[in-house]
């Protein structure tokens, strides 16, 4: 139980108010008639961890443009769990197609690259919607930061710089696309349920921060919660000041795009483990929580999103055996397929993917070619 409990925090990576410095028609430039190219790259919060495709952010986004513009809308999809913007370690530099498994590879700046081979030329993409940085930063160190200080410094290197970078990238290499930068979301709340499994759960986290051995179990847990809604105050912050940064690029060559960053704003009730949360969690249905008494914690209670089964055989496949293995690379691979396993904790559900989507499409109905004739 404490391994299932201490996973949450390296898989965690959500209506919306929105940001949008310009406005004008999207179609100009592009010609009429052909269908609309959406290009979706980040992370596993736009891949929808968790969900089948029809529930997905961007595919509600996708029949929302069809419907509003009448045009069919062809996706591209190279977001993936665990994308991180650039970089990423020789222990990371396992790759796999199938999205739901959380690894570092390709990074987002390499999901341009391979975006722009796909369409040879990238003036055909219409709309780019994008999220990154939080896996760059990592989960279990935001959430162990000292406070809001630490936070602001980690997220301003991670999501600062790198993002501005990948913005100009973006912008150069799809001159025609208007760009949708989304935010995070809440991970904890004062709503979240600081029940026997929450309070093990923040214990079990903290204890990797050798100073949170001298804090009590609602320490532990208002530590969480505190430096969640730090890390959601910094990085809207930072994401939203580099793409007042693009836009100002932009307008500075003449262009008539633009670049959008939806201000993710959860309520505290959305949160994770909360009664009304729009992320996945455990699933806590009467008989898994019997089980779990019956065995003292030993039996693992697995997450309740969609598609756990095709993960649980992608992370399987992923993170095999090899050959001479050693006892410590053996331990390594194990914990990385339980994290692999239990990846769609922590990301929007269903209903939370609505309130993506819906934040998206407001945005997208400030553009004149978007406003619907309906």
């Amino acid at each position: 139980m404490k391994l299932v409990l201490s996973i949450l925090f390296a898989v965690l990576l959500s209506t919306s108010s929105a940001v949008c410095q310009t406005t004008r028609d999207s179609s100009s430039n592009q010609p009429a008639g052909r269908p609309f190219n959406m290009l979706v790259l980040g992370d596993s919060v736009l891949w929808g961890e968790g969900l089948k495709t029809e529930h997905k952010s961007w595919y509600h986004v996708k029949l929302w443009i069809e419907k509003t513009t009448g045009r069919p809308v062809i996706e591209k999809i190279e977001a993936h769990s665990g994308a991180v913007i650039e970089g990423g370690s020789e222990d990371e530099a396992v790759k796999t197609t199938d999205g739901e498994v959380n690894v570092a590879l390709p990074t987002i700046r390499e999901e341009v690259d391979r975006a722009l081979q796909h369409y040879g030329d990238g003036s055909k993409v219409d709309l780019i919607l994008v999220t990154g940085c939080v896996n760059d930063i990592g989960l279990q160190n935001l959430l162990n930061a000292s406070g809001s200080t630490e936070i602001t410094q980690l997220t301003e290197a991670k999501c600062g710089t790198p993002m501005q970078s990948l913005l100009q990238k973006i912008m150069t290499s799809f001159p025609n696309a208007d760009v949708i930068v989304t935010g995070y979301y809440l991970f904890f709340s004062e709503k979240t349920r600081n029940d026997f499994v929450l309070r093990a759960l923040a214990r079990r986290v903290l204890k990797i921060n050798p100073a949170a051995a001298r804090l009590t179990r609602k320490e532990s847990f208002d530590k969480l919660i505190s430096n969640s809604k730090a890390w959601h105050q910094a990085s809207n912050k930072t994401l939203g000041e580099v793409v007042q940064g693009a836009n100002a690029e932009l307008s500075g060559r003449g262009s008539q795009r633009q670049v959008m960053f939806t201000n993710v704003q959860f309520l505290p009730e959305y949160s994770f483990g909360t009664k009304e949360t729009r992320l996945w969690g455990f699933d806590r249905s009467p008989f898994r929580m019997m089980l779990l008494f019956l065995s003292f914690g030993k039996i693992l209670l697995p997450s309740n999103d969609d598609v756990r089964s095709r993960r649980k055989a992608s992370c399987k496949e992923v993170f095999k055996q090899p050959a001479n293995e050693t006892r410590e690379r053996k331990k390594e691979r194990e914990y990385r397929q339980l994290l692999c396993r239990y990846a769609a904790l922590g990301h929007p559900n269903k209903q939370g993917a609505l309130l993506y989507s819906d934040a998206i499409t407001n945005l997208l109905k400030t553009i004149p070619a978007f406003e619907s004739t309906h």
